[in-house]
């Protein structure tokens, strides 16, 4: 066990976990922020994503030493009222279905629409990539991308 220093949604925080422990579960278990889910705890679905200094990443196997230094930011901190241009286009085209992978895939197109603010289709069908929805909203997670691209604009 180590006293960990993180900076999560712009606030610090103190927390007394193994430095090996997976950030996801620092950021459910022990800080009680659940927007962040589970899904397969291999990094390979993406329904964990966050953001360690405005870079999509997936928290499930990214141990939480590994961070110590970095702006970590969930889903609960995108926008403090749910209005971030993600967010919004996603509730325009109706994206979720049973909405478990919205929280890694909003995650993972504002963090693309931060670095390229104008993505074509490949770039965001590349970014995308390896989000995994189960439902198959991928048409309306694509089109929803484009709007929120618009919406920055």
């Amino acid at each position: 066990m180590a006293t960990i220093q993180l900076t999560i949604n712009g606030n610090q925080r103190s927390v007394d976990v193994d430095p090996e422990m997976p950030l996801l579960w620092v950021i459910r278990d022990e800080l009680k922020l659940v927007g962040t889910k589970y899904g397969c705890g291999i990094g390979a679905c993406g329904a964990c994503t966050v953001h360690i200094d405005g870079i999509a990443m997936r928290s499930c196997s990214l141990p939480v030493g590994e961070v110590k230094n970095s702006a970590v930011t969930t889903i609960e901190g995108l926008s403090e009222n749910g209005d971030h241009p993600v967010q919004l286009a996603w509730l325009e085209h109706d994206v979720p279905q049973c909405g478990y992978c919205q929280a890694g895939q909003i995650m993972t197109a504002a963090s693309l629409l931060s670095n390229s603010p104008d993505p074509d289709d490949a770039e965001i069908s590349a970014s995308m990539n390896g989000n995994i929805c189960r439902c198959g909203t991928y048409t309306r997670i694509h089109a929803a991308v484009k709007t929120a691209a618009q919406k920055l604009s």
